[in-house]
């Protein structure tokens, strides 16, 4: 009789090949599967030319409506297939197509409209709106570029301007008189100090009563308004004529003329600066303001422009006029501010007397550069009028405009 390990021992013997058999049964659809993956090829990639479903537009018919269904389906089509993680390693993978934004290229600014402006004479405080609009870099920001010129000879500004060598020039309202009755094309066309700025100084001990006084005397003239206008408005009145007096022409340099020449007086455009320039160099001297004694009240320094030319920079001026107008307002606002910021720019103007008389200089700008006294200038004319330079009055058109009100 067997014993009974061995005949547990042969059960299980026998019945290993079954069990083993029903486990490779049980398994066969799976590792079939598994073979099956594992001898497949690897997965399609796109190539780089997508091909883009027909949409149904017409070439030109771009405003066609698209199917959501479709766009999308496009839109998916133009991608690549992300290579799958069973693709055998080294297998080749379709780069995605990447777009680089280069920045766009710098724009191109818009020209500027340059304007050459030429000073009176060499920088003072009465240019100092002028001065300081041009060096803010506000006109370069409102399309602008301005060019200013200083003069070799006082007389030469608006010379060059009746020749169209320079778009503006600063001068004074008599001398803008003068030059028109000669047949110059100018015309005003902004105020930047509106009241007037010439004036007799004469030496202290020489003064006497004044304008009827000047009989026999001495004097230097600065300018043509001066020797031809002024000076007989002065004269007349008190019947002496012109001839009575001795002139001397030194132009701008007054202060050096009247402390080293055997001058009695001078009859200067700059009457703010003189009295204190001849103090500091021990010349006493006493000051008769031409407008209390017969020449009428004008505008003290102006910009002119040639009126052939006008029509065809009226577009320029208009923004140059507004600059000076903001650069005027804020120097009244900011007076120490604007003083250091015109300082800078011309060094030159950094003086003891141009310090003293900065006040004063703030208090006769014009706050409206483009704003137009029409009386002033009819006023002027009737003048030339009386003394002979002209038979009659100019329309006030050929004299000045008005940039404000057109």
């Amino acid at each position: 009789m067997p014993h009974p390990a061995a005949d547990a021992c042969g059960r299980r013997t026998r019945l290993a090949p079954l069990l083993v058999a029903l486990l490779l049964s049980s398994l066969s659809p799976a590792w079939a599967e598994t073979e099956a993956a594992l001898e497949a090829p690897p997965p399609l990639t796109l190539d780089s030319e997508v091909m883009v479903p027909d949409l149904g537009l017409s070439p030109g018919d771009e405003t066609a409506p698209a199917d959501d269904a479709t766009e999308t389906s496009a839109a998916q089509a133009t991608l690549p297939a992300s290579p799958s993680p069973d693709a055998e390693e080294g297998a080749p993978v379709a780069e995605v197509p990447s777009v680089v934004h280069a920045p766009p290229e710098p724009l191109e600014p818009p020209p500027l409209d340059t304007l050459t402006i030429m000073l009176d004479w060499y920088p003072s405080l009465h240019q100092a709106p002028l001065l300081l609009a041009a060096g803010n870099g506000l006109p370069r920001r409102e399309g602008l570029s301005l060019e200013i010129q200083r003069p070799a000879d006082p007389a030469a500004p608006l010379r060059l301007l009746g020749a169209g060598l320079v778009d503006l020039a600063l001068t004074h309202q008599p001398q803008l008189h003068l030059q028109v009755a000669r047949g110059k094309p100018l015309v005003r066309v902004a105020t930047l100090m509106d009241t007037p700025l010439a004036g007799l100084v004469m030496r202290e001990s020489r003064a006497g009563q004044g304008p009827e006084s000047l009989a026999g005397r001495r004097l230097a003239v600065a300018t043509e308004a001066a020797r031809d206008l002024l000076l007989p408005a002065l004269l007349l009145p008190h019947g002496i004529a012109v001839e009575e007096v001795t002139l001397a022409e030194t132009g701008f340099t007054l202060a050096t003329a009247l402390s080293e020449q055997d001058l009695d007086g001078v009859i200067t455009p700059v009457r703010l600066a003189l009295p204190r320039q001849l103090a500091d160099r021990g010349v006493a001297t006493r000051l008769f303001r031409l407008e209390e004694h017969g020449v009428p009240v004008h505008d003290g320094l102006i910009l002119v422009a040639n009126r052939d030319r006008l029509a065809r920079m009226r577009g320029p001026l208009d923004e140059l006029v507004a600059i000076l107008r903001d650069t005027t307002l804020w120097m009244i606002e900011e007076p120490d501010a604007a003083w250091d910021k015109l300082v800078a720019l011309e060094p030159t103007l950094d003086t003891p007397a141009n310090r003293d008389i900065w006040p004063a200089v703030l208090m006769r700008l014009s706050a409206q550069p483009a704003a137009l006294d029409a009386g002033r200038y009819r006023r002027m004319e009737t003048l030339l009028q009386e003394q002979g330079v002209i038979e009659t009055p100019r329309p006030l058109e050929q004299l000045a405009v008005d940039l404000g009100a057109e």
